[in-house]
């Protein structure tokens, strides 16, 4: 039997065409824009519309998306944000570009998403934002976490870069925060042959400094003229053209996803009694980036896996705090037991709307062999 590979391959293939056309028409196009054109312009309408937001504005990454909300917001020197202590490293590498300090919150244990009450006990008067993060399949609880800037006066930056697709109480992922960010690099749920992201928000004096900032700050009327001091986070006029032509099929990718993960659900749910945490079916507030069990016996899990040609992936081993770019920021002694524990059980299994039937299957099969001590002989 062939590799299942964790990620997609050939994940362009039915768009290639399409792909190279769009390369010739914009490189030999008469305009000459290759970057923050018509075509950037009508993928932020595009998205705009479909999110039911503001505004929606087109940068270089989801990195990028969170470095220019946090400068939009004024975080600077002597402020804290509050993050989780588990998750990417961006979360904690924003904050700390922008002069401010992270400030690690423990994370729930079944969403693995930011407590909302771990994060408001951390909360000082030095705190300028708190910025939950969407994690593997599973909103935050972005109510609470609402609930809880508003209280404080505090601004909230919701961490979405995972979660296109996902929907909070009819509200969808990025529309929850005083802005959201996406991401579209190749493996996320809208993602493209290429580095891009965008801002969401209904806030239009915090999309114009956006705006601003992501082209060095100028202010998009008179050329050479900065008011602030910016970044070079310009959206690819290829890749914009490109992913309007790749929207129309979003739902249905979207949805196989969904699919996928529901069936994986619904063949793991007996397994929690032998040590194999996996997500729930369907529910509000998810989305379907990433499958992730939790177990104690991940690196077995996963070298029986292997052992079957089916590829897996461990996300986030170390928590952030444990991480040498940030454990200065670690107040000594302080723990983060939920993050900790998740960061030494999490295992991914392949999830995208390229994996066949028959692939899904033989990968609930081998995790469910594993599980009841029966492993199956090799392919």
């Amino acid at each position: 039997m062939s590799r299942v590979p964790f990620f997609a391959a050939g994940l362009f293939e039915a768009d290639r065409a399409t792909l190279l056309r769009t390369v010739y028409a914009v490189g030999t196009g008469e305009a000459q824009k290759f970057i923050l054109g018509e075509h950037t312009a009508r993928f932020e309408r595009e998205l705009r519309h479909r999110l039911g937001a503001a505004d929606v504005v087109a940068c270089s990454s989801g990195t990028s998306a969170l470095t220019l909300v946090l400068a939009a917001m004024d975080v600077g020197p002597g402020d804290e944000v509050v993050v989780p202590a588990f998750g990417c490293a961006p979360l904690a590498a924003t904050v700390v570009g922008a002069g401010a300090r992270p400030v690690f919150a423990d994370v729930d244990p079944v969403t693995l998403t930011a407590d909302p009450a771990a994060a408001e006990s951390l909360v000082t008067g030095r705190t300028k934002a708190v910025m939950p993060a969407h994690m593997f399949s599973v909103m935050a609880d972005m109510p609470r976490f609402r609930e809880l800037a508003d209280r404080h006066g505090l601004r909230l930056v919701e961490d979405s870069a995972l979660a296109q697709g996902g929907t909070l109480g009819g509200r969808p992922a990025g529309r929850w925060g005083d802005a959201g960010v996406y991401s579209f690099v190749q493996v996320k749920t809208f993602g493209m042959p290429g580095e891009g992201g965008v801002v969401i928000t209904d806030d239009p004096a915090l999309a114009a400094h956006v705006r601003m900032l992501r082209n060095h700050g100028q202010d998009g009327a008179r050329r050479f003229h900065h008011r602030r001091v910016g970044h070079n986070s310009r959206f690819d006029e290829v890749m914009a053209a490109f992913q309007l032509h790749r929207l129309a099929g979003l739902d249905d990718r979207l949805s196989r996803r969904a699919e996928i993960a529901s069936y994986y659900s619904r063949r793991f749910e007996p397994l929690a009694e032998r040590g194999i945490v996996a997500p729930p079916v369907g529910g509000d507030g998810r989305f379907h980036y990433v499958y992730t069990v939790l177990t104690e016996h991940r690196d077995a899990l996963a070298a029986h896996l292997a052992a079957h040609d089916i590829a897996t992936h461990v996300y986030y081993p170390r928590t952030l705090p444990a991480q040498p770019a940030f454990a200065r920021f670690a107040p000594p002694g302080a723990s983060w037991p939920v993050a900790e524990s998740a960061a030494r059980r999490n295992l991914s299994l392949p999830l995208h709307p390229r994996l066949a039937d028959a692939e899904v299957e033989r990968i609930a099969d081998a995790v469910c062999a594993f599980a009841h001590g029966s492993p199956q002989e090799n392919p």
